[in-house]
């Protein structure tokens, strides 16, 4: 629900979960290459997503809950049912002690369950905060309200934590970043194309719904939902767009508390500060001080009256997933069907389960890993990734176009990097936390409140860098560039990414190529302006910076001529980070895989060597079909690829894929001359 600024280079957007199946699957089925998924009549040389996903992709029918489906989405779905076996086990017991997992989240899972007593309450759950807003009188109220409702609901105006000093990544400090809108991006707020503004207008739609159930009559809730519409278009102008935040030091500004108001003297941070909670900072970084400049012209000129709108419209917005009906039904058209396409709504176990595996997910991990991660599976893992710390190793020694000064450097930062799989060593603790059975928002209000005062109150504080990022039942991985550390949660750690079970070409194409995803997104071109202690610092020579600066050009300049939907072309330098790190995977794996006694021996199976068996693995994993609006949102804001190209833009620059597959000079799956991309 409230998420605070961290600075995680995410495999992929989807949070899905761990099928219990993972390791249930016999040797002969691990093994396994479906040719009936594959395209044949496809030549790999033209086309390798196709000519290994494109019968499957022709056949498959995208469900109506869903907005894509394929690997992510199937490994997730398989995992809900586990995870509902637990939770619906652990609801029915009748003596369980307070505060412990199996209280916590069984009884938040049942009072989201009980659909009777959240419909009889309809916007209740809300109302007394609501009416809190409505008693605002003058600025310093609306300080005092403005903090309850960073800590228990969103973000409005800008979002305020603690994080890692990026140039002391020993310690937290206060984070003060952009924030405050209500649609995922400022593009959907600025450009004026009829799709963009057909968007607006359904936005302001929900916004005048949403505030017709609590009773708004229509001229009062179109006058709001104009209000809410300015504001937030101003927020937006002042944002700074995704593609320039990528740039670390662009959103590093170290300030003394003095310093943050000079920048906005019309803000009161004294009585914010001393509402949400928190002391006043020592040391701040804002991250975009112009838009703090903009936030000081919004309390300066803005009309109580209207601040107050927008204070509400945050409170009913980020509530309504978890209301009555009527709420979700609206929230869903919007978020759900324009945003994403999506048919229909998942039925209410998925949603709910999805919210106390968000809310507090670690309880529900401690429960999932008994059950579903076994020790042999974490031992096979780990042996994957020193195999292929080597093989990146050996790359970088080996790279000719990089001094050995800096060559020096970057060896000691990947020696230095800390590995994480399965679960945490050291459990997160939720002491204190109460949960009941009463309320479903009452516990999503309470877990929003309590991890938000545990996150302000590290602010000044060492960085506990035994800290997990994800779940252990997350389907995904993370590179941390200040803890300088590759973290692979037991989610990912199954087929069709992972399986002990199977042979070296499906481990190494699969699992092996996103351990080598996150192990380069230390060296793109984000995560390489970090040192090996985690530290924003600049370790490179002037030549080899220019060297990589060019090479990383040719890779946005490839991904900004893919088509991602319509005429919507792909965002090569949003999706810089990711595509290097694709890239890299690739290469890293494949040498990784080379020396193993299966590559070694060429023994074919079902009539594919092992080199193609990798790259088939490969293609496998990122068997992806998406729906057209969910393209068109992503093209604005994931610095991820769509599938296609993550399988056809690293494999086009390759050698080892062409020699797999026999690609000649002038096929469409290989690069050449000035086009071709080699970094790691």
């Amino acid at each position: 629900m409230k998420i605070h600024k961290s600075i995680l280079f995410i495999l992929s957007i989807f949070m899905l979960g761990l099928t219990s199946s993972a390791f249930c699957q016999s040797e002969k089925n691990a093994d396994e290459i479906n040719k009936k998924d594959m395209d044949l009549s496809v030549s790999p040389a033209t086309d390798f997503f196709q000519y290994v996903n494109g019968t499957w992709l022709k056949n498959t029918e995208i469900p109506a809950a869903y907005s894509g489906w394929g690997s992510f989405y199937i490994l997730g779905d398989e995992n809900l049912t586990k995870l509902k076996n637990i939770l619906t086990n652990v609801e029915k017991l009748k003596s369980v002690k307070k505060g412990s997992s199996e209280q916590l989240v069984g009884d938040f899972y049942a009072s989201g369950m009980d659909s009777a007593n959240i419909e009889k309450q309809g916007y209740k759950p809300i109302e007394k905060d609501l009416n809190a807003v409505d008693a605002i009188k003058n600025l310093n109220d609306f300080y005092k309200e403005l903090a309850k409702v960073q800590l228990g609901y969103s973000n409005p105006l800008f979002s305020f934590g603690a994080g890692t000093d990026e140039k002391n990544s020993k310690m937290n400090i206060a984070q003060l970043f952009q924030s405050g809108l209500g649609m995922p991006d400022r593009d959907y707020y600025l450009k004026d194309d009829d799709k963009t503004k057909t968007i607006r207008e359904d936005y302001t739609q929900l916004i005048k719904k949403l505030f017709s159930l609590i009773g708004y009559d229509e001229t009062k809730a179109s006058k709001s939902a104009e209000d809410i519409m300015n504001l937030e278009t101003q927020l937006a102008k002042a944002s700074m767009p995704r593609v320039e935040m990528r740039n670390p030091n662009k959103i590093y500004h170290k300030m003394t508390m003095k310093e943050l108001i000079s920048l906005s003297p019309d803000f009161n941070w004294n009585e914010y500060f001393a509402n949400i909670g928190t002391k006043e900072p020592k040391d701040i970084n804002v991250a975009q001080p112009d838009f703090v400049k903009e936030i000081n012209n919004v309390v300066k000129n803005t009309p109580i009256e209207n601040l107050k709108e927008y204070l509400k419209w945050n409170i009913i917005r980020t509530a309504a997933p978890y209301l009555s009906d009527n709420f979700v039904d609206a929230e869903f058209n919007f978020f759900g069907k324009v945003l994403n396409g999506t048919k229909e709504m998942q039925p209410r176990w998925k949603r709910v389960m999805g919210t106390v595996n968000g809310q507090i997910g670690m309880e529900l991990g401690k429960l999932f890993v008994k059950e579903y991660f076994p020790p042999y599976a974490k031992k096979r893992a780990l042996e994957l990734v020193h195999n292929l710390m080597a093989s990146l190793k050996a790359r970088i020694e080996n790279l000719e176009w990089m001094s050995p000064e800096t060559k020096k450097a970057a060896l000691k930062k990947l020696a230095a990097f800390t590995v994480k799989i399965g679960y945490p060593d050291k459990w997160k603790s939720y002491k204190g936390l109460v949960i009941t059975r009463d309320s479903y928002f009452g516990n999503v209000l309470n877990t929003s409140i309590y991890e938000t005062k545990k996150n302000l109150a590290k602010i000044g504080k060492p960085v506990d860098k035994s800290e997990w990022g994800m779940t252990p039942q997350t389907v995904n991985a993370y590179y941390n560039p200040s803890n300088n550390e590759i973290v692979f949660p037991a989610g990912i750690l199954q087929p069709p990414f992972f399986n002990p079970n199977a042979d070296d070409a499906i481990n190494y194409g699969g699992i092996g190529c996103v351990i080598g995803h996150e192990m380069t997104h230390g060296f793109d071109d984000q995560g390489r302006q970090y040192d090996a202690s985690g530290n924003l610092k600049d370790w490179w020579t002037k030549q080899d910076e220019e060297n990589f600066n060019k090479r990383a050009e040719r890779i946005v300049d490839q991904f900004d001529n893919y088509i991602a939907v319509d005429t919507l072309h792909v965002n090569g330098k949003l999706t810089e980070g990711e595509n290097i790190a694709d890239l890299g995977g690739v290469n890293i794996s494949f040498d990784a895989f080379k020396k193993t006694a299966e590559y070694k021996s060429g023994k074919s199976i079902d009539g594919f060597t092992p080199a193609q068996r990798f790259f088939i693995s490969y293609a496998t994993i990122w068997r992806i079909k998406n729906r057209p609006e969910r393209l068109r949102l992503r093209v604005k804001v994931d610095p991820h690829s769509p599938e296609q190209y993550r399988v056809d833009g690293p494999l086009s620059n390759t050698p080892a894929f062409w020699q797999a597959f026999d690609v000649k000079p002038g096929d469409p799956m290989r690069r050449s001359g000035d086009k071709l991309v080699k970094i790691w």
